[in-house]
């Protein structure tokens, strides 16, 4: 059946004889400290001190980073505030909402079609972490916010997340607006078409209808808007529902005609097609 969407540093001192404490070379200068007229070791610098180790060298320190959780990301509090931050610049440039609305549901979708097309829980986590934070970097300015935003990511979550999960992520944030991004993998090609998907008119800021641009207005003519995955037919399918009294169809294409070639492409990398309808009709 088809499924849908919808470790502490050493000691520096160590006791000698006396009882006093005499410094301890740092690991990357010496291994030990040889007492007063003890033999050098052969092969050793004259004058040098060194020695070779006495026992076994010591583990190297555990990585203590756990796989992120989307738990983790809500309750970390310099992320939401970036999100809160992003939005506060996006509206301030008259751009439609992108707040928590857009970032929850941009990470839910992500997830839903991670998971919907056989991807694994971990991967599919990534998937939702990215889509919550891939608007962060308008904190800093529209111009490449992705690019910022995979910055900024990485500063935030570097010593939490584990590096090659951090580099999924990163990637997936960095590469998600046109024209400059591009569906690098499975995650940043979930997180492309879940953010080019969420076109309603909940996120338009103006309501006298003399104030709208034409973002406004096709924004706020989507009724609905939902992206259908098909597991067995592969396909990736927005389902919109348009009123053509405020926005014509036309208008749509007129700004969003790049963003869906970008969900083609996103869909072909999860070995897909996509598809897009508005009210009923297969336009794509």
């Amino acid at each position: 059946m088809s499924r849908q969407t919808g470790e502490a540093s050493p000691g520096t001192h160590r006791p000698d004889g006396s009882g006093a404490k005499r410094p301890v070379a740092p690991a990357d200068e010496a291994d030990a400290i040889l007492a007063p007229g003890a033999p050098q070791p052969l092969g050793a610098p004259k004058g040098s001190g060194a020695a070779e180790p006495s026992g076994p060298p010591e583990p190297a320190s555990e990585d203590r980073r756990q796989p992120i959780t989307m738990a983790d990301i809500r309750d970390n509090a310099e992320l939401s505030m970036f999100i809160s931050a992003a939005d506060r610049v996006m509206k301030g440039l008259g751009y439609t909402e992108h707040g928590f609305r857009h970032a929850n549901l941009s990470g839910r979708i992500s997830f839903n079609v991670m998971s919907r097309l056989g991807f694994d829980e971990h991967t599919s986590n990534l998937a939702a972490v990215a889509g919550y934070l891939h608007d962060v970097g308008n904190m800093v300015a529209r111009e490449m916010h992705g690019q910022t935003g995979g910055l900024l990511v990485y500063q935030a979550l570097r010593d939490q997340v584990p590096p090659d999960d951090l580099a999924i992520i990163v990637s997936a944030v960095a590469n998600h607006e046109e024209p400059d991004g591009h569906a690098v993998g499975p995650v940043a090609a979930a997180v492309i078409l879940a953010d080019k998907s969420d076109v309603h008119r909940s996120r338009v800021r103006k309501q006298a209808q003399i104030e709208f641009d034409i973002h406004d207005r096709v924004n706020y003519a989507a009724e609905q808007s939902f992206l259908r995955v098909d597991s067995d037919a592969r396909t990736v399918t927005l389902e919109l529902t348009i009123d053509t009294e405020i926005s014509h169809v036309m208008e749509y294409f007129e700004i969003f005609l790049g963003r869906m070639v970008m969900c083609r492409r996103a869909a072909e990398t999860l070995d897909c097609r996509f598809h897009l309808t508005v009210n009923g009709a297969q336009l794509l």
